[in-house]
């Protein structure tokens, strides 16, 4: 077998993944993105260089149903060691599904995880399965089935390596979407389109034809090609920016806005602590207390201890009495004015501004912002008006900016 060059045949928007793989840098590599990203072929190259590189380990590529396998993922891998030149060098079978190095009599096997039984059953040779790769990783239940089947998979050995591969569902509440933005221990997620590809790879028809959808529909265009979960077109906000704030942008802030949504259980008690620019009509969202079952003394102490006393909180004027606790303990709380037409026309004022995220600080923010959505008749259609659930850090995002959009000149 000749020398491989793997910069040849990799993107270099995976230089730095490839050399985190093969260090072992993590255990769970999560890769997402939209047509023509690369991903999928990422994988299929380095599967086999881990293996050859390994001598006693064998890898398990699966996909939620069986019967799509042949035409997927196993041509894939085909294809992928043709293209490392390695061809000559595995024997292909088709049943069962399985591509065996023939120096060693490693295996990578093709199974559907809709046969949970097969699965478990599964006993390599020699050696263990230390390489699984979920491909279209959202086709699968959730996170506890490919839990489960690592927890078969993942035993007999030191080293392991798991690739979850997917176009990232349209909508942003998905599981693969909710799960990918979680911050798990041992986990580099990776995110690459078609842009980041050398355009020779791609052709000028592929070329040609996202450009032409980018045209005429350009939501579709961000969801296809640049596999962004752009919603269902029933988007309460559309106006999102998802990125770090830093410390050093959060102490220039002079324009703070706080807000509370009192709960107990089930509903949860949300503090929001945002600034706002109003040159460019941004929001930011700085800091949040997202709990359930405390009282008010406990979060009141949460945000003497934050020393968040340096501005009004305006609180949801349901519980008066609240209120006065707050107050009681020293924190400039008041209540809402709420009145006719004031919900409406404070989400209105909202989704004319830019909201800026980082779910790191607001994770509970995060979630029900970018996945809070409008209901929809049998038909599919949009029905008016605000869902009443899962909106407690979007209550308390609207109350801390009563002060605001309730004032006389300003346009929502």
């Amino acid at each position: 077998m000749s020398e491989i060059r793997l910069s040849e045949h990799l993107g270099p928007a995976f230089y730095d993944l490839a050399r985190d793989v093969f260090a072992h840098g993590h255990t769970y590599y999560d890769l997402s993105g939209g047509r023509g990203s690369l991903k999928s072929s990422t994988v299929s190259l380095l599967v086999p260089l881990l293996l050859i590189q390994h001598p006693g380990t064998h890898a398990l590529v699966l996909r939620k149903v069986a019967n799509t396998l042949r035409d997927s993922v196993y041509a894939q891998y085909i294809w992928a060691l043709g293209e490392l030149g390695m061809a000559d060098w595995w024997e292909a079978r088709r049943t069962p599904m399985e591509l065996i190095y023939k120096p060693t009599g490693q295996k990578i096997m093709f199974r559907g995880a809709d046969d949970p039984m097969k699965i478990k059953s599964i006993k390599a040779p020699f050696g263990y399965i230390a390489i699984t790769h979920f491909e279209e990783k959202d086709q699968f239940a959730g996170r506890q089935e490919i839990r489960n089947i690592l927890q078969s998979t993942m035993r007999g050995g030191s080293m392991f390596w798991d690739f979850e591969s997917y176009n990232p569902p349209l909508s942003r509440d998905n599981w693969a979407n909710l799960d990918s933005a979680e911050d798990m221990p041992g986990r580099m997620v990776h995110k690459s389109c078609y842009l980041d590809a050398p355009p020779e790879w791609l052709g000028e028809e592929f070329l040609a034809a996202a450009e032409h959808l980018k045209a005429v529909d350009e939501r579709a265009w961000q969801h296809e090609y640049m596999g962004k979960a752009t919603g269902t077109g029933g988007n309460v906000f559309e106006r999102i920016e998802e990125r770090e704030i830093t410390d050093q942008q959060i102490s220039s802030f002079d324009r703070i806005y706080q807000g509370v949504d009192w709960g107990w259980y089930p509903d949860a008690y949300a503090f929001l602590r945002t600034a706002y620019d109003p040159a460019q009509e941004r929001i930011y969202l700085l800091d949040e207390l997202y709990v359930n079952k405390q009282t008010n003394s406990q979060t009141g102490a949460w945000i003497l201890e934050k020393r968040y006393t340096d501005y009004t909180i305006t609180c949801d004027s349901a519980e008066p009495k609240s209120v006065g606790d707050y107050r009681d303990i020293g924190i400039p709380a008041r209540s809402a004015v709420k009145g006719p037409g004031s919900i409406d026309y404070g989400f209105k004022w909202l989704q004319g501004r830019t909201i800026v995220i980082d779910r790191r600080r607001t994770p509970n923010a995060w979630r029900e912002i970018t996945g809070y959505e409008y209901e929809r008749d049998r038909e599919g259609r949009v029905i008016s008006g605000y869902p009443d659930r899962d909106d407690h850090a979007i209550s308390a995002l609207r109350y801390a900016y009563e002060s605001l959009f309730n004032r006389r000149g300003t346009r929502a």
